[in-house]
């Protein structure tokens, strides 16, 4: 093994994920192993997904991949497919190690690189030096109590638990003080958020969302993907009294736009408390951008339900939707249903979502000419605006990279990609 052994960090699956690998990766820097693209990698660190059989396979063909490298690595496994499968991931190769915690990747990693841990951890980079990016995700929440029919999160992730308030607060500032100009709060089930203070008192989403805006210089607050029934007055409220520091755009896991449907997919909602909630929020909230995930093809979905799906997301003007294809996940009640749609019908009917999504898109964009909104400046002249549409900011004004910028919004580029300039609106 080389004196300076090197890892490389590879995401698969979700936001939250993602999240977990930025951490995991800050944390190998504190222990003083370089960080390298995976065919330099003398070990290579996979967070795996299970979502559904295709992504657990794709974990699997991850692996292989990893191991076929030229510098025969090994491969370290953590993630939801190490809590559901750990044993037959570990028997592809007695290279693969697997560790369910991924607080403990990072001793993991050095213990089968054959390094001592430290004596303290190293005074390494910051999220922000190392990642170079001008948002970051804080997870605030894991876990899931839900049942969904197709899901299988709630037995990989474990049930729901939430981060001390104090912890978040700190976390959020110390990213302000670093010079980020955005972090996103995310969760397995972020609505679900139940903090306890020192005092044993509960904190939901909006108390933490008012904290953090007291508490800390950080600019700008996006809320990651939140489930519809968690979406409560309160919330809506905090949104509305927050305009200045929450950027205003939602995703939500709406999945179908048939009652009938979301029935069978153990959803606690109807297609008519769908419409309900985005109306509430755009009466308090006007211009916030909506986006959402939907499923094509669940078990028995008929011609006529999939049509409901189609004119609910029509009518609700989803600004970006998440088209997923259904794909069966065993050990899951909808995985076991006998009404199974074929995949070439699903094929179809994802791609039908996603030609609507892009008119959506656009249509949303569109709508935003003549209006001001917030961007963080990513690269070059280009950023991400509140309503998480692409903008192209035009003009001398020098723009540095983290930078929050308000933006007047003035056209739009053969892309999708809005064109601004900058503003002090």
């Amino acid at each position: 093994m080389p004196a300076n052994p090197r890892v490389s960090v590879v995401n698969l699956g979700c936001r939250v994920n993602r999240v977990e690998s930025d951490r995991i990766a800050a944390d190998l820097a504190r222990a003083g192993l370089a960080l390298a693209p995976e065919d330099e990698a003398d070990l290579i660190i996979i967070n795996t997904c299970a979502v559904t059989g295709e992504a657990e396979a794709k974990t699997r063909k991850a692996v292989r991949r990893a191991l076929g490298r030229d510098r025969t690595p090994f491969v370290l496994v953590t993630g939801c497919a190490v809590n559901l499968h750990g044993d037959s991931l570990r028997a592809i190769s007695d290279r693969v190690i697997a560790e369910p915690e991924k607080s403990r990747v990072a001793l993991a990693a050095l213990a089968a690189l054959g390094q001592a841990p430290a004596a303290s951890p190293a005074h390494g980079p910051g999220l922000k030096e190392l990642l170079g990016r001008s948002r970051l995700g804080v997870k605030v929440q894991d876990g899931c109590n839900h049942r969904c029919s197709y899901c299988i999160v709630w037995k990989a992730r474990g049930p729901e638990r939430s981060v001390a308030p104090v912890d978040v607060i700190a976390e959020v500032a110390a990213a302000a003080d670093a010079g980020v100009a955005e972090v996103v709060l995310t969760g397995v089930n972020l609505g679900a958020y139940r903090g306890r203070d020192d005092e044993g008192g509960a904190w939901d989403l909006a108390r933490l969302i008012d904290a953090l805006i007291e508490r800390t210089r950080i600019a700008q607050i996006r809320i990651s993907s939140i489930e519809p029934m968690n979406v409560d007055d309160s919330l809506v409220a905090c949104l509305a009294r927050s305009r200045d520091r929450v950027a205003p755009f939602l995703h939500l896991p709406v999945q179908s736009g048939a009652t009938s449907v979301l029935r069978r997919m153990r959803r606690p909602y109807t297609a008519g408390d769908l419409e309900s909630l985005a109306e509430r929020l755009r009466g308090g909230l006007p211009g916030i951008a909506l986006s959402a995930d939907v499923i094509a093809g669940f078990p028995g979905e008929t011609d006529d339900e999939f049509e409901q799906t189609l004119a609910l997301c029509r009518r609700i003007g989803f600004s970006r939707m998440h088209v997923f294809r259904y794909s069966e996940r065993p050990g899951t009640p909808a995985a076991e249903r006998d009404d199974q749609v074929p995949p070439p019908v699903r094929a179809e009917r994802a791609s039908h979502l996603r030609e609507l999504a892009a008119d959506l898109a656009l249509a949303d964009a569109r709508s935003r000419i003549g209006t001001s909104e917030r961007a963080v400046i990513e690269s070059g002249r280009e950023g991400t605006l509140g309503s998480f549409h692409r903008v192209r900011i035009e003009g001398d004004e020098p723009l540095a990279p983290g930078a929050l910028v308000n933006v007047a919004i003035m056209g739009i580029d053969g892309d999708g990609t809005l064109i601004g300039m900058p503003s002090r609106a």
